[in-house]
């Protein structure tokens, strides 16, 4: 690795900034190294954005949600709602909330939570969904589907971003945890699941 200069690194401490059209809404992003997909928004939260239905009025949880882009693209879709955004990385969660000020959502706030464990116990979700790490762990993964099942509302739906190796692994633990498992798009890398609360 060469020796880079201090301004080079004070290059790569400054903010990465970029704006991004999803779901026909021009946001702006900041972010930094050491949060997933800084320079970005990768290609599994381009589809998931792309295939969500999102209403006026969404209670919405965004589950590990890095810098926001899911969220807050929720957020700019669902202006009569309330957005929330958790992930257990204080950076992630600084810079949520920063990307929420710069794009003028205040009904969208982030905070720390490993899974749903700081996220309010009354609150009862009309959509919850994730971007969920290839390496989530199976233990992480049900407690964090029990808890989502327990706070959505009746009606409300679940839907995750995977690769698709985990696909099958998805299926059966939203058919366990929810009773259905509905495949809304398998992309080259990536599958879109969904499940909903009867």
């Amino acid at each position: 690795m060469a020796k880079l200069s201090a301004q080079e690194i004070a290059k790569l401490k400054a903010d990465i900034q970029f704006t991004e059209v999803l779901k026909d809404k021009t946001l702006q992003f900041r972010s930094t190294w050491g949060i997933f997909s800084p320079r970005e928004i990768d290609a599994g939260t381009h589809l998931l954005l792309k295939h969500l239905d999102i209403k006026e009025d969404e209670i919405a949880l965004d589950l590990g949600c890095g810098y926001g882009p899911i969220g807050l693209t929720i957020a700019a879709c669902a202006l009569k709602g309330e957005i929330h955004m958790v992930d257990k990385d204080f950076m992630a969660v600084e810079y949520a909330n920063r990307n929420a000020e710069l794009n003028g959502l205040n009904h969208a706030k982030a905070y720390l939570s490993n899974g749903l464990s700081n996220v309010p116990k009354d609150l009862q979700f009309t959509t919850v969904v994730s971007n969920v790490p290839a390496k989530v762990g199976k233990e992480m993964l049900s407690i964090m589907l029990h808890d989502i099942h327990a706070q959505l509302a009746p009606g409300g739906q679940l839907v995750v971003v995977t690769i698709n190796g985990l696909r099958d692994y998805m299926k059966r633990n939203f058919k366990e945890v929810f009773g259905n498992y509905d495949k809304v798009k398998q992309g080259k890398d990536y599958t879109i699941s969904r499940a909903v609360k009867e």
